[in-house]
This record gives C-alpha cells, sequence and structure tokens, in this order.
C-alpha cells in the first residue's frame, strides 16, 4: 500500500472508461460508488457516434446523478474506440469533432465537470504534419471557447510513443508546446496540460523533473504503474515519491486513476488506497 501520509495530500477520481470496463457502462457510476469514490472521468463514452441521441445522454446523466458520483473530466470525441487517438487534428474528422463539440460540453456542464480533454490525434499518411497542426489548432480554439462558456478547463496530453506511435504529443513539452499556443489565440488562458505520468514514464521522460517543470500549467494528473498500466504497487514507480513531489510543487487538483486492474477485477484494485482517501472532497 502506498503510505498514507503522501497519499493523503491529493484527491482521486476513476477513470470509469478502463476501470470497471468488465461492467456495461451505465452500470460503472455506481460500482465506483459502491468502492467509495465520489468522482470519476471517462473518455468519449459513445465511441464513434459524435452527436449520440438525447436518450442516451440523459441515461448516462442519470447514471450519474443517481450514484451521487461526480463526472470530473470527459473527453471530446476521441475514436478510441477506433483505436484512433482523438480527432483534433484528423481532417476526415473535422466535421465531426465540430459537432461533438458543443453535445460534449453540454454533458459537461449538466454534470458539472470542469476538464475537458482533446486528444490530438495521429498523424495521417500522405497529409501535411503542418496542415494538421494547423487544424489541430483552430479545433482547439473552438474547445477552449466551449469550455470556457462552462467554467471548464481544456486538457491537452502526451502519450506514448510505444503504444502510440503516430500521435506527435508524446513529451510533456511538445504537450505544453500545443498548450501556449492555444492560450495565446483564445486570450483565455484555459488550456492545460494533461500530465498522465504512466505515459510519459514509458517515453523515459523524468517525472521529477516534468513536475518541477510544469506543476503549473497542470490541469490534471492521471496515473497508472510502469510497464504493465495497472494499478499502483504492481510496476516500478516510486508514487510516495510521486505524490509528495506534486504536493511540494503545488499541484492541488484531482488525481486520475487511469490503469488496468491487475487481475482484471476493478474492484479488487484499490488496496493501495484506504477508503476514506477514495472520496474527491
Amino acid at each position: 500500500m502506498i503510505d498514507v501520509t503522501a497519499a493523503a495530500q491529493h484527491r482521486y477520481t476513476v477513470n470509469l472508461s478502463i476501470l470497471f470496463s468488465e461492467l456495461p457502462l451505465l452500470e460503472r457510476p455506481a460500482a465506483a460508488a459502491a468502492a467509495g469514490f465520489t468522482a470519476a472521468e471517462l473518455w468519449w463514452p459513445f465511441g464513434e457516434s459524435a452527436t449520440p441521441a438525447q436518450a442516451e445522454l440523459d441515461a448516462l446523466r442519470k447514471a450519474f446523478t443517481d450514484a451521487g458520483v461526480r463526472l470530473t473530466g470527459l473527453n471530446f470525441l476521441d475514436d478510441l474506440s477506433l483505436g484512433v487517438r482523438g480527432t483534433v487534428s484528423v481532417p476526415a474528422a473535422k466535421d465531426r469533432f465540430r459537432a461533438n463539440v458543443p453535445v460534449a460540453a453540454g454533458l459537461a456542464a449538466s454534470l458539472g465537470t470542469k476538464a475537458l480533454n482533446a486528444l490530438y490525434g495521429n498523424r495521417v499518411e500522405g497529409v501535411d504534419p503542418a496542415e494538421q497542426d494547423a487544424l489541430a489548432l483552430e479545433n482547439l480554439v473552438l474547445a477552449a471557447r466551449a469550455a470556457h462558456e462552462i467554467g471548464a478547463i481544456l486538457l491537452v496530453e502526451a502519450l506514448n510513443r510505444p503504444e502510440s506511435p503516430d500521435y506527435p504529443l508524446v513529451s510533456a513539452a511538445a504537450a505544453v508546446e500545443v498548450v501556449d499556443k492555444v492560450n495565446a489565440a483564445t486570450g483565455l488562458g484555459n488550456a492545460k496540460f494533461l500530465c498522465d505520468l504512466y505515459h510519459l514514464a514509458m517515453n523515459g521522460e523524468d517525472l521529477a523533473a516534468v513536475i518541477d517543470t510544469y506543476a503549473d500549467r497542470f490541469g490534471h494528473v492521471q496515473i497508472a504503474d510502469k510497464p504493465g498500466r495497472n494499478e499502483p504497487g504492481t510496476g516500478g514507480l516510486d508514487f510516495e515519491d510521486l505524490f509528495a513531489r506534486l504536493t511540494a510543487a503545488g499541484y492541488t487538483g484531482r488525481i486520475g486513476l487511469e490503469y488496468r486492474p491487475s487481475t482484471g477485477v476493478s474492484a479488487d484494485s484499490f488496496e493501495w488506497l484506504p477508503r476514506e482517501l477514495r472520496s474527491a472532497g
């Protein structure tokens, strides 16, 4: 179990797209509540559908409200169900992404969600990377403005090269560069870096240096142990040190549990985090 002193300095939110995925989507908020969590986050939960039916949106909203679980983070259309890594920079997904922005923002607003993540998207063969980057900036500006309208932040995430070889943002510096461009374009300052410590570790980055350098730019932090992407304590990352460093750097946001349970049973993967620390507060 992670040292309670280090872990107790933070609040946690459980990612219901990867945890409790052994259950149907609408049952996951209640399962999270039963495990002691009061906050959760989601990748885009409707697959490749950018504009799901109102009944689907209402059912998901009801599942969260009935469970008493707050949705703290939501992806814009990400096409993860298709094996893609986001739609922001993908020309073929331009219309779908833009149709999704008000839908995702509307769902977020109705559930008090204050963080929206826009995955950048893979490089597309035969398309100039500069063209993709220009499209990404246009789309991220739209997304940042939509987030601002509901009092939310926009997150930009770095993934890891071994698992996402066609995704261009594979370092903290690359993601922060995009964040800076979005903020310069909007003047809103609500674009932030989503620091996923697992992805950065898989890229070989010095996590202590990332925290020291960019903590004031973090909009959210996510964790999983390396190399298996399982719960803390199953791999080689020193979470006691990482939690302490986040505290020392002044990070006060939530930490998203975005890992695969090592046994395949999500409810059994939280022993490292005492139940009294699972409530987001």
